[in-house]
């Protein structure tokens, strides 16, 4: 192992980095260093391209045409395929559709229809809020249906699945501190229990290999504007096992998941497949600017992300011990690099203040409330000197004490 805290050896990494030609297929501002790709992607050049051709040529020149001679009309069902490849999904199981919040609602409709005999929907009370706020929102629309969250009624999942349970909606990441499920495990256990699975991969899907189908995952759900790079508010993806493809019912029952949508029907008659959690017409421009980050996932090797996100996420968490620790920083995130997705949190005091003086120095990381600093490493276009020097800004920071000017406190709409 090389000696990390010296910069020859960082640039020696950089420099057998198997993944390093990816950097130059994303748009990098000069002088930024971006550490916030659990949030939001950067952007390439394809989706440009794409978004280029997409208004230009196929709307403003083929009009109305286009949902048939541009492929528009299928498009959410090509993109879900591509999708499910780099989340272990076989084809037809995986469509891209509405949002992250909107297909939580539908997938947790689905599995309690699956499971009439149950009641109850186990979550995490540390999930990402929006989780929480759709299983309330759908067990208030259904009589009886109670929320359990670990946290709160126990401590760990495992311990609130009984013969009540009819799904259990987890995180595969945790969005704050960057934990790391078993999937395979967990679903096992949900399983044995007789319940069902909905795992929320909005920070795995393209930070770390997943393979829903060898988990025997029922459900998924994820967006495709952090690490998947499809731009801010981009469409997100829902999966659905083939084997629960029959029995799906859901209650956005729009047109596009009509068997026939052109038929134009007075009454609602499913599609076949995945295609039934589609609801609305899609938005166009926004699926062919996925399609162009997509592009640049072709032939990237899944082992070879894991491995450059464990040793980013390895070298970051030294660094800032070794360099920063006399500041108060305290480590949020697991060292276990087995349990660790692509992202590195710690806790200050005055965390909102450093982090915006990080933003003016550069480098861009995240606020999430009360008092954690943020940080997400991906690995098509991070570089191991992108960490160094991060670092090294933020040592300075906490030196100088600069974060303590009064700008720094002023809370902007978005953290």
């Amino acid at each position: 192992m090389p000696n990390r805290h010296d910069l020859a050896s960082i640039e020696t990494m950089d420099a057998t980095d198997p993944l390093r030609a990816f950097r130059s297929r994303f748009v990098l501002p000069d002088g930024v260093i971006y550490l916030d790709g659990n949030s939001l992607g950067a952007a390439s050049p394809a989706v440009f391209a794409e978004l280029q051709k997409a208004a230009t040529e196929e709307w403003g020149q083929g009009l109305i045409r286009s949902w048939n001679s541009a492929g528009w009309f299928d498009l959410p069902l090509q993109l879900g395929d591509r999708i499910g490849r780099l989340v272990g999904a076989a084809k037809g199981q995986t469509v891209v559709a509405d949002t992250t919040s909107i297909n939580i609602y539908k997938a947790l409709h689905a599995a309690l229809a699956l499971r009439p005999g149950r009641s109850v929907i186990v979550a995490e009370s540390g999930s990402f809020p929006t989780d929480l706020y759709m299983a309330e929102g759908v067990a208030s629309t259904r009589p009886g249906t109670k929320l359990r969250l670990e946290g709160v009624d126990a401590a760990s999942i495992e311990e609130l699945i009984d013969e009540n349970t009819a799904v259990v909606l987890v995180n595969h990441v945790n969005y704050k501190t960057g934990a790391l499920r078993d999937m395979e495990g967990l679903t096992g256990k949900i399983h044995a229990a007789g319940a069902l699975a909905i795992w929320d991969l909005c920070h795995s899907a393209g930070a770390l290999p997943v393979d829903l189908d060898a988990a025997k995952a029922d459900f998924a759900v994820g967006c495709t504007y952090k690490y998947l790079n499809g731009g801010p508010g981009s469409p997100a993806f829902v999966y659905a096992a083939e084997r629960h493809h029959a029995g799906i019912v859901q209650p956005l029952s729009g047109w596009w998941a009509h068997a026939r949508p052109f038929a134009m029907e007075v009454n609602f008659a499913g599609g076949e497949g995945i295609r039934r959690f589609q609801c609305g017409t899609q938005p166009m421009l926004s699926l062919r600017a996925l399609k162009g980050a997509l592009d640049v996932w072709d032939g990237v090797d899944m082992q070879a992300l894991r491995h450059k996100s464990i040793a980013l996420t390895d070298l970051f968490i030294e660094l800032v011990e070794a360099r920063c620790g006399k500041h108060g920083v305290a480590l949020e995130t697991t060292r276990d690099s087995e349990r660790r997705g692509s992202q590195v949190s710690f806790a200050h005091a005055n965390a909102y203040e450093v982090m915006q003086a990080l933003i003016e120095r550069g480098v861009i990381g995240d606020f999430r409330a009360p008092s954690t600093m943020r940080f997400g490493f991906t690995p098509l276009y991070t570089s191991y000197r992108d960490v160094w020097q991060a670092v090294a800004i933020l040592e300075e920071i906490l030196d100088s004490g600069w974060w303590k000017e009064p700008r720094f406190a002023v809370r902007s709409a978005v953290t």
